[in-house]
Protein backbone atom coordinates (compact mmCIF):
# COMPACT_ATOMS: atom_id res chain seq x y z
CA UNK A 1 0.00 0.00 0.00
CA UNK A 2 1.27 3.51 -0.95
CA UNK A 3 2.06 5.74 1.89
CA UNK A 4 0.11 8.71 1.09
CA UNK A 5 -3.08 6.62 0.72
CA UNK A 6 -5.42 4.16 2.48
CA UNK A 7 -7.51 2.60 -0.26
CA UNK A 8 -6.14 1.50 -3.92
CA UNK A 9 -5.94 3.86 -6.67
CA UNK A 10 -7.45 3.20 -10.12
CA UNK A 11 -4.40 4.47 -12.02
CA UNK A 12 -1.45 3.02 -9.35
CA UNK A 13 0.06 0.93 -11.50
CA UNK A 14 0.69 2.96 -15.11
CA UNK A 15 4.38 3.97 -13.87
CA UNK A 16 5.09 7.58 -13.92
CA UNK A 17 7.10 7.13 -17.31
CA UNK A 18 4.11 5.34 -19.05
CA UNK A 19 1.89 8.29 -17.93
CA UNK A 20 3.97 10.55 -19.39
CA UNK A 21 4.35 9.01 -22.72
CA UNK A 22 0.13 8.61 -23.05
CA UNK A 23 0.20 12.46 -22.27
CA UNK A 24 2.69 13.10 -24.93
CA UNK A 25 0.31 11.08 -27.18
CA UNK A 26 -2.69 13.43 -26.69
CA UNK A 27 -1.10 16.45 -26.48
CA UNK A 28 -2.51 17.59 -30.00
CA UNK A 29 -6.35 16.99 -28.60
CA UNK A 30 -6.02 18.33 -25.09
CA UNK A 31 -4.18 21.83 -26.15
CA UNK A 32 -7.34 23.28 -26.19
CA UNK A 33 -9.08 21.97 -23.41
CA UNK A 34 -10.52 18.52 -22.93
CA UNK A 35 -11.33 18.49 -19.52
CA UNK A 36 -14.96 18.82 -18.72
CA UNK A 37 -15.28 21.84 -16.29
CA UNK A 38 -18.57 21.21 -15.00
CA UNK A 39 -18.47 20.54 -11.26
CA UNK A 40 -20.69 19.09 -8.60
CA UNK A 41 -20.94 19.92 -5.15
CA UNK A 42 -21.66 17.27 -2.26
CA UNK A 43 -23.39 18.69 0.86
CA UNK A 44 -24.21 16.26 2.84
CA UNK A 45 -23.38 12.61 4.20
CA UNK A 46 -20.82 10.66 6.00
CA UNK A 47 -16.93 11.65 5.80
CA UNK A 48 -15.17 9.21 4.11
CA UNK A 49 -11.52 9.53 4.43
CA UNK A 50 -8.11 8.60 2.73
CA UNK A 51 -4.63 8.97 3.18
CA UNK A 52 -2.11 11.90 1.69
CA UNK A 53 -0.25 11.86 -1.50
CA UNK A 54 2.90 14.03 -2.53
CA UNK A 55 3.41 16.26 -5.18
CA UNK A 56 3.03 16.13 -9.68
CA UNK A 57 4.95 17.91 -12.41
CA UNK A 58 3.41 18.39 -15.93
CA UNK A 59 3.24 21.14 -18.81
CA UNK A 60 -0.59 20.91 -19.62
CA UNK A 61 -3.27 21.53 -17.05
CA UNK A 62 -5.78 19.66 -15.36
CA UNK A 63 -8.10 19.42 -12.72
CA UNK A 64 -10.34 16.88 -11.24
CA UNK A 65 -12.93 16.13 -8.30
CA UNK A 66 -12.73 12.54 -5.97
CA UNK A 67 -13.60 11.72 -2.52
CA UNK A 68 -12.05 9.81 0.20
CA UNK A 69 -8.38 10.40 2.10
CA UNK A 70 -6.38 11.06 5.12
CA UNK A 71 -4.14 14.20 4.92
CA UNK A 72 -4.08 17.25 7.37
CA UNK A 73 -1.96 20.29 7.84
CA UNK A 74 -1.96 23.69 9.68
CA UNK A 75 -0.04 26.13 10.56
CA UNK A 76 -0.28 28.37 13.95
CA UNK A 77 -1.28 31.16 14.92
CA UNK A 78 0.25 34.68 15.38
CA UNK A 79 -0.38 37.06 17.85
CA UNK A 80 -2.99 39.98 17.30
CA UNK A 81 -6.60 40.35 17.03
CA UNK A 82 -8.22 39.08 13.88
CA UNK A 83 -8.61 41.59 11.07
CA UNK A 84 -10.71 40.96 7.55
CA UNK A 85 -8.53 39.69 4.59
CA UNK A 86 -8.42 41.72 1.46
CA UNK A 87 -11.97 42.44 -0.17
CA UNK A 88 -12.57 42.19 -3.82
CA UNK A 89 -11.54 39.15 -5.70
CA UNK A 90 -11.00 39.73 -9.89
CA UNK A 91 -13.79 38.90 -11.96
CA UNK A 92 -11.17 36.43 -13.65
CA UNK A 93 -10.87 33.39 -11.52
CA UNK A 94 -7.20 33.23 -11.39
CA UNK A 95 -6.74 36.75 -11.23
CA UNK A 96 -8.94 36.62 -8.44
CA UNK A 97 -6.10 34.52 -6.75
CA UNK A 98 -3.42 36.94 -6.58
CA UNK A 99 -0.45 37.52 -4.12
CA UNK A 100 -0.07 40.05 -1.41
CA UNK A 101 1.63 42.71 -2.47
CA UNK A 102 5.73 42.01 -1.08
CA UNK A 103 6.48 45.60 -0.79
CA UNK A 104 3.37 45.75 1.62
CA UNK A 105 3.85 45.58 6.00
CA UNK A 106 3.71 42.11 6.60
CA UNK A 107 1.15 42.51 9.58
CA UNK A 108 1.24 41.05 12.54
CA UNK A 109 -2.25 39.09 13.04
CA UNK A 110 -2.48 36.02 10.07
CA UNK A 111 -6.39 37.44 9.48
CA UNK A 112 -4.81 40.96 7.38
CA UNK A 113 -3.25 38.45 5.16
CA UNK A 114 -4.88 37.85 2.17
CA UNK A 115 -1.95 35.99 0.10
CA UNK A 116 1.45 35.03 1.62
CA UNK A 117 4.13 36.88 0.02
CA UNK A 118 8.20 34.82 -0.25
CA UNK A 119 9.45 36.44 2.94
CA UNK A 120 6.18 34.98 5.02
CA UNK A 121 8.72 31.97 5.97
CA UNK A 122 11.79 31.46 6.66
CA UNK A 123 14.61 30.31 4.41
CA UNK A 124 15.15 26.34 4.78
CA UNK A 125 17.63 23.75 2.32
CA UNK A 126 15.85 22.84 -0.13
CA UNK A 127 14.32 19.32 -0.30
CA UNK A 128 14.78 19.50 3.58
CA UNK A 129 11.10 18.94 5.84
CA UNK A 130 10.60 20.09 9.28
CA UNK A 131 8.27 21.15 11.47
CA UNK A 132 6.27 24.37 9.83
CA UNK A 133 6.79 27.36 11.94
CA UNK A 134 4.26 29.69 12.70
CA UNK A 135 3.54 32.29 10.33
CA UNK A 136 0.57 34.29 8.66
CA UNK A 137 0.89 31.73 5.60
CA UNK A 138 1.09 28.26 8.45
CA UNK A 139 -2.14 29.87 10.08
CA UNK A 140 -3.73 29.36 6.46
CA UNK A 141 -3.09 25.99 6.68
CA UNK A 142 -4.79 23.13 8.91
CA UNK A 143 -6.13 20.20 9.26
CA UNK A 144 -9.39 18.27 8.54
CA UNK A 145 -11.43 16.27 11.19
CA UNK A 146 -14.28 13.91 11.47
CA UNK A 147 -15.85 15.22 14.48
CA UNK A 148 -14.22 17.09 17.19
CA UNK A 149 -11.05 18.32 16.98
CA UNK A 150 -9.14 15.92 19.21
CA UNK A 151 -5.18 15.20 18.84
CA UNK A 152 -4.93 11.68 16.42
CA UNK A 153 -8.19 12.43 14.85
CA UNK A 154 -7.19 14.57 11.70
CA UNK A 155 -7.27 12.92 8.17
CA UNK A 156 -6.60 15.50 5.51
CA UNK A 157 -5.01 18.72 4.90
CA UNK A 158 -6.80 21.92 3.68
CA UNK A 159 -5.93 25.76 3.32
CA UNK A 160 -8.23 28.60 3.22
CA UNK A 161 -8.59 30.29 -0.39
CA UNK A 162 -9.29 33.47 -0.94
CA UNK A 163 -12.48 34.52 -2.27
CA UNK A 164 -14.88 37.38 -2.43
CA UNK A 165 -17.52 34.65 -0.42
CA UNK A 166 -14.50 34.75 2.21
CA UNK A 167 -15.41 30.85 3.41
CA UNK A 168 -13.64 28.95 1.17
CA UNK A 169 -11.01 25.61 1.61
CA UNK A 170 -8.63 23.57 -0.80
CA UNK A 171 -8.22 20.22 -0.91
CA UNK A 172 -7.51 16.80 -2.72
CA UNK A 173 -10.45 15.31 -4.26
CA UNK A 174 -10.07 11.98 -2.10
CA UNK A 175 -9.97 13.33 1.06
CA UNK A 176 -14.02 13.40 1.70
CA UNK A 177 -16.68 12.58 -0.37
CA UNK A 178 -19.54 13.54 1.93
CA UNK A 179 -19.38 16.66 4.68
CA UNK A 180 -21.57 15.49 7.50
CA UNK A 181 -19.50 16.27 10.64
CA UNK A 182 -16.75 17.28 8.93
CA UNK A 183 -14.40 20.24 10.41
CA UNK A 184 -11.27 22.42 9.77
CA UNK A 185 -9.19 23.73 12.01
CA UNK A 186 -6.87 26.25 10.57
CA UNK A 187 -3.53 26.55 12.58
CA UNK A 188 -4.32 23.05 14.33
CA UNK A 189 -0.86 21.99 16.47
CA UNK A 190 -0.31 19.61 19.37
CA UNK A 191 -4.29 19.66 20.01
CA UNK A 192 -5.37 22.90 19.98
CA UNK A 193 -7.39 24.87 17.80
CA UNK A 194 -6.08 28.40 17.86
CA UNK A 195 -8.39 29.88 15.72
CA UNK A 196 -11.20 28.15 16.71
CA UNK A 197 -13.19 25.18 14.05
CA UNK A 198 -15.48 25.60 10.61
CA UNK A 199 -17.66 23.00 9.40
CA UNK A 200 -17.23 22.22 6.13
CA UNK A 201 -20.87 22.19 4.27
CA UNK A 202 -20.02 21.69 0.67
CA UNK A 203 -17.71 19.97 -1.50
CA UNK A 204 -16.86 21.37 -5.10
CA UNK A 205 -15.27 18.81 -7.39
CA UNK A 206 -15.41 18.23 -11.29
CA UNK A 207 -17.39 15.72 -12.96
CA UNK A 208 -14.10 14.42 -14.13
CA UNK A 209 -13.42 13.34 -11.03
CA UNK A 210 -16.79 12.59 -9.82
CA UNK A 211 -17.68 10.41 -12.40
CA UNK A 212 -14.84 8.91 -13.25
CA UNK A 213 -11.98 9.76 -10.33
CA UNK A 214 -9.77 11.08 -13.01
CA UNK A 215 -6.54 11.85 -11.31
CA UNK A 216 -5.82 14.58 -13.29
CA UNK A 217 -8.70 16.87 -11.41
CA UNK A 218 -7.67 15.71 -7.94
CA UNK A 219 -8.61 18.69 -6.20
CA UNK A 220 -11.81 20.02 -4.22
CA UNK A 221 -13.02 23.50 -2.97
CA UNK A 222 -15.16 23.09 -0.22
CA UNK A 223 -17.27 26.02 1.98
CA UNK A 224 -17.37 26.24 5.49
CA UNK A 225 -19.82 27.89 8.07
CA UNK A 226 -19.98 31.15 9.73
CA UNK A 227 -18.37 30.86 13.18
CA UNK A 228 -19.64 33.09 15.82
CA UNK A 229 -20.74 34.94 12.80
CA UNK A 230 -17.22 35.48 11.35
CA UNK A 231 -16.42 33.87 7.85
CA UNK A 232 -12.84 32.05 8.26
CA UNK A 233 -10.85 34.23 5.69
CA UNK A 234 -11.76 37.23 8.01
CA UNK A 235 -10.37 35.50 11.29
CA UNK A 236 -6.51 33.80 9.42
CA UNK A 237 -6.50 35.31 6.08
CA UNK A 238 -5.94 33.38 2.85
CA UNK A 239 -4.10 31.95 -0.48
CA UNK A 240 -4.96 32.74 -3.74
CA UNK A 241 -5.00 30.61 -6.90
CA UNK A 242 -2.54 30.50 -8.81
CA UNK A 243 -2.91 28.84 -12.71
CA UNK A 244 -0.88 27.75 -15.71
CA UNK A 245 2.55 28.52 -13.66
CA UNK A 246 5.03 26.75 -14.91
CA UNK A 247 6.12 23.16 -13.78
CA UNK A 248 9.98 24.11 -12.58
CA UNK A 249 8.40 26.50 -9.65
CA UNK A 250 10.04 25.93 -6.29
CA UNK A 251 6.99 25.84 -3.93
CA UNK A 252 6.65 25.82 -0.14
CA UNK A 253 4.81 22.53 0.52
CA UNK A 254 2.55 21.93 3.66
CA UNK A 255 1.06 18.57 5.54
CA UNK A 256 -0.19 17.02 8.20
CA UNK A 257 0.65 14.18 8.59
CA UNK A 258 -1.37 11.57 10.30
CA UNK A 259 0.66 10.40 12.93
CA UNK A 260 1.91 13.43 14.42
CA UNK A 261 0.04 16.92 15.94
CA UNK A 262 2.33 19.40 14.34
CA UNK A 263 2.22 20.39 10.36
CA UNK A 264 5.33 19.77 8.79
CA UNK A 265 7.40 22.02 5.97
CA UNK A 266 9.39 21.52 2.87
CA UNK A 267 10.81 23.82 0.28
CA UNK A 268 11.67 22.85 -3.23
CA UNK A 269 11.52 23.26 -7.03
CA UNK A 270 8.75 21.32 -8.86
CA UNK A 271 9.05 19.10 -12.19
CA UNK A 272 6.57 17.36 -14.06
CA UNK A 273 5.22 14.08 -14.00
CA UNK A 274 2.91 14.03 -16.84
CA UNK A 275 0.65 16.32 -19.31
CA UNK A 276 -1.30 17.24 -16.17
CA UNK A 277 0.83 16.84 -13.15
CA UNK A 278 2.86 18.08 -11.29
CA UNK A 279 6.00 16.12 -8.89
CA UNK A 280 8.45 17.84 -6.14
CA UNK A 281 10.85 15.33 -3.63
CA UNK A 282 10.07 16.11 0.02
CA UNK A 283 10.76 13.59 2.87
CA UNK A 284 8.50 12.09 5.02
CA UNK A 285 5.07 13.15 3.61
CA UNK A 286 2.73 10.32 4.58
CA UNK A 287 -0.81 9.50 5.07
CA UNK A 288 -2.76 12.88 6.39
CA UNK A 289 -0.47 15.38 3.96
CA UNK A 290 -3.23 14.88 1.05
CA UNK A 291 -4.78 18.43 0.38
CA UNK A 292 -1.57 20.30 1.53
CA UNK A 293 -0.96 23.31 -0.74
CA UNK A 294 1.80 24.04 -2.64
CA UNK A 295 2.72 27.74 -2.59
CA UNK A 296 4.74 29.48 -4.83
CA UNK A 297 7.99 31.28 -3.74
CA UNK A 298 7.66 33.50 -5.83
CA UNK A 299 4.11 34.57 -6.32
CA UNK A 300 2.72 33.39 -3.45
CA UNK A 301 0.30 31.61 -4.80
CA UNK A 302 -1.33 28.44 -4.33
CA UNK A 303 -0.20 26.17 -7.50
CA UNK A 304 -0.54 22.52 -6.17
CA UNK A 305 -2.45 20.36 -3.82
CA UNK A 306 -1.37 16.94 -2.36
CA UNK A 307 -3.19 14.37 -4.70
CA UNK A 308 -3.42 13.74 -8.42
CA UNK A 309 -1.02 10.43 -9.39
CA UNK A 310 -1.28 7.56 -7.04
CA UNK A 311 -3.66 10.18 -4.91
CA UNK A 312 -0.20 11.94 -4.01
CA UNK A 313 1.82 9.66 -4.27
CA UNK A 314 3.30 5.72 -3.15
CA UNK A 315 5.73 6.60 -1.04
CA UNK A 316 6.24 9.26 1.32
CA UNK A 317 9.14 11.62 -0.18
CA UNK A 318 7.50 12.28 -3.66
CA UNK A 319 4.43 14.16 -4.08
CA UNK A 320 2.02 14.91 -6.61
CA UNK A 321 -0.33 17.36 -7.58
CA UNK A 322 -2.75 17.67 -10.38
CA UNK A 323 -1.87 20.65 -12.40
CA UNK A 324 -3.90 24.10 -11.78
CA UNK A 325 -5.11 25.41 -14.77
CA UNK A 326 -8.86 26.36 -16.76
CA UNK A 327 -10.17 23.27 -14.94
CA UNK A 328 -9.67 24.18 -11.25
CA UNK A 329 -10.44 28.05 -12.36
CA UNK A 330 -13.63 27.16 -13.81
CA UNK A 331 -14.10 24.83 -10.61
CA UNK A 332 -13.47 28.12 -8.48
CA UNK A 333 -15.60 30.62 -9.99
CA UNK A 334 -18.62 27.61 -10.14
CA UNK A 335 -17.84 27.47 -6.25
CA UNK A 336 -17.78 31.21 -5.48
CA UNK A 337 -21.29 31.48 -7.38
CA UNK A 338 -22.53 28.86 -5.05
CA UNK A 339 -21.19 30.11 -1.95
CA UNK A 340 -22.41 34.16 -2.56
Amino acid sequence: MGQHRRRPSRRRFLAPTLLTLLSALTVAAVVAGTHVVTSEATAAGSPSVTAPAAAASSAVPSAGPSPTDAVARAAAPATGTPTPAAADAPTDPATAVATADPAATAPTDPAAVVATTPAATPSVALGTAAVAPVTPESATIGALFSGGVAAGDHFCTASVLHSTTRNLLLTAAHCLSATAGVTFAPGYRDGAAPYGTWRVTAIHTTAGWSRDGDQDEDFAILETAANGGRRIEDVVGANRLGTDEPFGTTVRLYGYPSGTETPILCTNTTGRQGTYQRVVDCPGYPGGTSGGPWISTTTGRVVGAIGGYQEGGDGPDTSYSAYFDHTIAALYTEAVESAS
